[in-house]
């Protein structure tokens, strides 16, 4: 979906694109895709449900835009955290402790909304949407272990970025589910411990055949 395509739909005089944007994705950050209707997000917005049509072709296009915009918001810790020059178990572990303050830093919007914002959606492409951005944050992080590990083989890479996706997906699920921050933490801490012991006992191991 383009910009162009978006911007060449009427929509009413004085409307807010990108305030429209950030409300939907209040929305689903706080109950789910299919938590929220198309009635209640033009309510919210302040639009009629024909004008949202008009300007977003339909709930899902506006979740992708959503999306989009809380990658851009909310997403940009992950790419900074990556980015850190230290060793990999540091950066994992600061990773976690990241993960684990924000996902309860708003007790209206806890977790992640690319991780949780489609758990137990019934709609194809809205949770084809957020697979997409997942696999590219796994992509990421795949790509950070091997340039810090150049040494291991790619079947112990490809475990150690689905373990870090992993955690960070529980995180996010316990977050949702009412876990204090203090606890989440500890259980970003223990994750962080476990990820450095397996990449030492990798690192030590004898190679694998590919």
């Amino acid at each position: 979906m383009t910009t162009k395509k978006i911007l060449g739909r009427g929509r009413p005089r004085g409307f807010d694109l990108e305030a429209a944007i950030a409300t939907a994705m209040d929305l689903f950050h706080q109950r789910g895709y299919d938590g929220v209707g198309v009635a209640e997000l033009s309510k919210t917005i302040g639009i009629t449900a024909p004008s949202l049509y008009s300007a977003f072709g339909s709930k899902c296009e506006l979740f992708e835009r959503a999306l989009q915009h809380y990658a851009q918001v909310a997403g940009g810790w992950l790419p900074e955290v990556l980015a850190i020059e230290d060793r990999l178990e540091v950066v994992i572990g600061q990773m976690f402790a990241c993960a684990a303050e924000i996902y309860t830093a708003n007790p209206e919007r806890p977790g992640c909304l690319i991780i949780d914002g489609t758990r137990n959606c019934t709609d194809a492409q809205a949770q084809a949407l957020t697979a997409g951005f997942r696999r590219m944050t796994r992509e990421r992080i795949r790509d950070r272990i091997a340039a810090a590990a150049p040494d291991l083989i790619d079947p112990r890479v490809d475990a150690l970025a689905d373990y870090v996706v992993t955690i960070l997906v529980g995180l996010s699920g316990s977050a949702r589910d009412g876990m204090t921050a203090e606890a989440l933490q500890t259980t970003a801490e223990i994750a962080a411990a476990g990820f450095a012991q397996r990449l030492q006992q990798y690192r030590q191991a004898q190679p694998l055949e590919n």
